[in-house]
């Protein structure tokens, strides 16, 4: 087999192959580390398989390549990896170090609660309107393994996402304005009683959101469901008919600073394009 090209989106180039496959051209997908995916198609189809393959480069989601997908009906993508074990460490040193940072502190703060006390750990970083480091640490206090584990997995995901439509500047902006507007409105409506990543992943979920509908010649980075779940999760919170304690105003000004940084960012790449 030869190789056809690489991308750095599986779904896309999942997309371009069930085209390939409606056209009669069979393909296989490697890859190193999860992200980067090479197409293989015999020798016998590679000049025909090639001309396809530069259309998908100029316009990777356009909408023909999802509707070869359900055309073909395949549900497994057979992505194959070199490595003998892609495991999710070694998917994550692959991820931007800001990322990578973010998910270690909160890990070694949750960590903290076994070394020191729960009580120590969060007397040292509940938020404190006289010391402006406060106003950033209670985003890394999380109050049970499910609560850290959620969060931890949409910062990592959609951080990288971001990372790859925005570039990671845009991500810190991202962490640190939802971070401080999180914070500071749940201190100001509520009390200091609070952490978590979660305002920061409203905002994540928003800015995400917002890129897609003014991005529409790009694969939306969240379908609509999980969307809906997202915004029906924090209604119910507000509405006070959830088992759980929930930082809802962290939760809504966080998703408001993410979609205002998303047009924010977009108008940025207009005036610069």
């Amino acid at each position: 087999m030869k190789q056809l090209g690489s991308f750095s989106d599986p779904r896309a180039v999942q997309g371009a192959v069930d085209y390939l496959k409606t056209l009669g051209i069979d393909s296989q997908l490697h890859s190193e580390d999860g992200r980067n995916v090479s197409v293989w198609v015999n020798d016998q189809d590679w000049q025909r398989a090639d001309a396809v393959w530069q259309e998908f480069l100029t316009n990777p989601y356009h909408e023909k390549y999802s509707k070869a997908s359900w055309q073909v009906g395949a549900t497994d993508s057979g992505l194959q990896y070199h490595s003998a074990k892609l495991n999710l460490l070694q998917r994550f040193f692959h991820l931007n170090w800001f990322i990578q940072s973010i998910a270690i502190a909160s890990l070694l703060v949750y960590g903290g609660y076994y070394y020191f006390t729960p009580a120590d750990v969060f007397n040292a970083l509940k938020f404190d309107v006289n010391h402006p480091l406060s106003w950033i640490t209670p985003t890394f206090m999380h109050f049970g393994v499910i609560h850290l584990l959620f969060n931890l997995s949409w910062w990592l995901y959609l951080g990288n996402q971001i990372v790859q439509r925005t570039g990671f500047i845009m991500l810190i902006t991202v962490f640190t304005v939802s971070a401080l507007l999180s914070n500071w409105a749940q201190f100001l409506l509520v009390d200091e009683n609070f952490g978590g990543l979660s305002g920061v992943v409203y905002a994540q979920m928003g800015f995400c959101w917002i890129l897609s509908q003014l991005n529409k010649d790009q694969q939306p980075i969240l379908s609509n469901s999980i969307i809906g779940f997202m915004l029906l999760w924090m209604v119910l919170g507000f509405a006070d008919v959830l088992f759980i304690s929930m930082a809802n105003w962290a939760h809504l000004f966080g998703l408001l600073s993410g979609m205002s940084l998303a047009v924010l960012a977009q108008r940025l790449s207009d005036k610069g394009t």
